[in-house]
């Protein structure tokens, strides 16, 4: 039996500079994911594609200097690096301007991609990197080689206008936990269930059709629910100044992954995931230490324990 450091994680999808009134900021939801499982310890690889510009090569330096692995990831000699211009509103929360026909539109099947998928217990993706046809093929074949126990973790990140009902249901067939905030749940009660309403029913619904073990929900300054078929776990979330909220859903993300790999309680989950979420939006940028208190709380943490 693996020990939870070496079990491997895998982000796939987009890796973007987020560009802010103040400057460009390396991003992407997997590359966020990735960034946060790696410093909390788990084996952790990010699969994307770059281009042969200089943000590529920028890119690969940041995630290099922050230790993590950049041997998969892809250099496309034509097509740009992914970039999204983004603004916050006063409450820092950000809208998004995504960049089309970029690098990470053309990620390519290969040999090692199918050893890392095969070798992976978690592979996390999201909604975004499946608007384009090489991608979309590359992603659900990378899913198709991962082991039955692999946890397909999709963290739905809706960006319109790059979905469509078609493309939800198709994604949701594929999941093993889905991650959503309650803004994307009531898209996806709109859109499936008009006649629905509750967050927990939805939820509920959602893992009866689709056979999802657990989804997770954030709620912003509202906290977060954990619900699987017969159990849930509610959290307030914790009293901060928000700088911003960017990457705060992905690092949520990788507190539950490493929960759910390690066997944690929901209520434990939860609290870590609630955590990890509150110190990011304490800080500016997706991608802040972790190793110092959480807001309000004395305990470290970096353990999660």
């Amino acid at each position: 039996m693996k020990s939870e450091q070496d079990k491997l994680v895998v982000g796939i999808g987009e890796v973007v500079w987020d560009i802010f009134p103040d400057g460009p900021h390396l991003g992407g939801a997997p590359a966020n994911f990735v960034y946060y499982t790696q410093l909390l310890g788990l084996r952790s690889i990010l699969i994307t594609r770059v281009g042969e510009d200089e943000l590529g090569k920028e890119t690969l330096k940041q995630l290099s200097s922050h230790n993590m692995i950049t041997d998969y990831i892809q250099v496309d000699k034509n097509h740009p690096t992914g970039t999204v211009r983004v603004e916050l509103d006063s409450n820092g929360v950000p809208t998004f301007t995504i960049e089309q026909n970029v690098a990470w539109d053309y990620l390519e099947k290969n040999d090692i991609l199918k050893s890392i998928a095969q070798q992976a217990s978690a592979i996390c993706f999201g909604s975004l990197a499946f608007r384009s046809s090489p991608s979309r093929g590359t992603i659900d074949w990378f899913l198709t080689q991962a082991k039955p126990d692999c946890l397909r973790v999709l963290d739905i990140n809706l960006r319109p206008p790059f979905y469509s009902p078609e493309l939800l249901d198709w994604l949701l067939r594929k999941a093993d936990i889905l991650k959503l905030n309650d803004g994307e749940l009531k898209t996806i009660g709109r859109l499936f269930y008009p006649k629905l309403s509750g967050e927990t029913f939805l939820c509920r619904k959602l893992i009866s059709d689709y056979q999802i073990k657990l989804v997770a929900l954030t709620k912003g300054e509202k906290g977060s629910l954990l619900i699987t078929a017969d159990k849930e776990s509610t959290h307030p979330g914790f009293l901060i100044k928000v700088v911003d909220t960017v990457g705060a859903g992905d690092s949520f993300t990788a507190a539950l992954v490493i929960g759910l790999l390690s066997g944690k309680e929901l209520d434990r989950i939860n609290q870590n995931a609630n955590w990890l979420a509150s110190l990011v939006c304490s800080q500016k940028g997706a991608w802040v230490q972790v190793a110092s208190t959480v807001p309000g709380e004395n305990s470290k943490l970096k353990s999660l324990e």
